[in-house]
């Protein structure tokens, strides 16, 4: 098990970094990485022949907001990526040029009457701004000056286009508040939707608002150093119980994205029963790390260095995420955000009769 951030490097070529999605989105290619064995290339569309009754998909129904503003204090421009909304309604972001700010400046917005007010400032160019648009003219003012906040892996030189807009967004889409999509939900499609629910598994949601956070690179070179910054997350009682029926009946929790997984693990006490969860968490999953709540983990291809390639190696292992990873550049497999996906087991579950289940 390694601490040193640069144990989780790797060489990712460059013409691999996915530009957009594929089409149709079910088409994406699914690496199949089960314990132990040879890994199966196979197709996201091949998911319904891999799930059986019982099995319940956790995916995320959050949204994502045009989170990107460009302001103007005086004549100085300040780029501004919202994170999360504050229980007393401000708005914690990550600005650039935050060293022209100063707590009590005003922001303007070109195109709009809005604007802002610095309440706070943080070492590492946070901030803390008091809009004045709230509720759904806060929405309408970011429909209006505001774009998507794309990875910048995503080469946009003159920003996002009208099918980013459309890309960029889940089937499940549903609660406003994400700066970044839950990318493992980009591939579902109403077909495989259907495909999935004649398998006789199920599925359920639950929200977790990505925050600008995930786009931030780990800087410390010893992992245990680094901290994550907090997101906004919600389960409901009703799927908290639903949770709980399936594991007990005997049924797999396979989590769509890293971002469910994280949530479902914030939510889970020492014995796997998964609680009502309506909080902020900023939960760092690295090796070592023992899961509670999730049997097996859809998602995309990761950044090097990043704290979800971290994630994966805790949850499938690090020798056999290595592996699956070599091989799938080795086969040319897309990655990030508009890439394709893999389907991975539970390498180092809290409960002994977890290890070693396969699809």
């Amino acid at each position: 098990m390694s601490d040193r951030t640069e144990d989780f490097d790797f060489h990712l070529p460059e013409t691999l970094i996915a530009q957009e999605p594929a089409r149709p989105r079910e088409a994406a290619r699914l690496l199949d990485v089960p314990p132990h064995g040879p890994f199966m290339d196979r197709h996201v569309s091949d998911l319904p022949s891999l799930l059986k009754t019982g099995d319940l998909l956790v995916v995320n129904d959050t949204a994502v907001i045009r989170a990107q503003l460009h302001g103007l204090r005086g004549e100085a421009h300040i780029g501004i990526t919202l994170d999360r909304i504050l229980p007393d309604t401000s708005w914690h972001v990550l600005v650039r040029n935050a060293r022209r700010l100063k707590v009590g400046d005003t922001l303007t917005f070109t195109g709009s009457a809005h604007t802002a007010t610095v309440l706070a400032r943080e070492e590492g160019g946070g901030a803390v701004l008091r809009f004045s648009a709230e509720g759904s003219a806060f929405d309408t003012f970011l429909q209006d000056v505001g774009a998507l906040a794309l990875p910048p892996y995503i080469h946009r030189p003159h920003g996002p286009t009208a099918q980013d807009a459309k890309d960029y967004a889940t089937i499940f889409a549903e609660h406003k508040g994400a700066v970044a999509a839950p990318t493992a939900g980009l591939h579902f499609t109403p077909t495989l939707l259907e495909a999935v629910d004649a398998t006789g598994a199920e599925r359920c949601t639950l929200t977790l608002h990505v925050g600008a956070g995930t786009f931030l690179p780990v800087r410390e070179n010893d992992i245990s150093k680094h901290h994550m910054h907090a997101e906004r997350g919600i389960i409901t009682p009703e799927t908290a119980d639903r949770i709980n029926a399936v594991r007990k009946a005997g049924g797999r929790i396979i989590a769509v994205g890293t971002t469910s997984l994280r949530l479902l693990e914030s939510a889970a006490d020492e014995n796997g029963i998964v609680h009502p969860f309506d909080d902020v968490t900023s939960i760092f999953i690295r090796p070592g790390y023992r899961f509670r709540a999730v049997d097996m983990l859809m998602t995309n291809f990761h950044l090097p260095r990043s704290t979800l390639f971290m994630l994966v190696c805790a949850f499938a292992g690090e020798e056999r995420m290595r592996a699956a990873y070599a091989h799938a550049i080795q086969t040319g497999y897309r990655f990030y955000s508009y890439g394709d996906a893999c389907l991975l087991r539970c390498a180092n579950p809290i409960e002994a009769h977890r290890t070693g289940e396969s699809a």
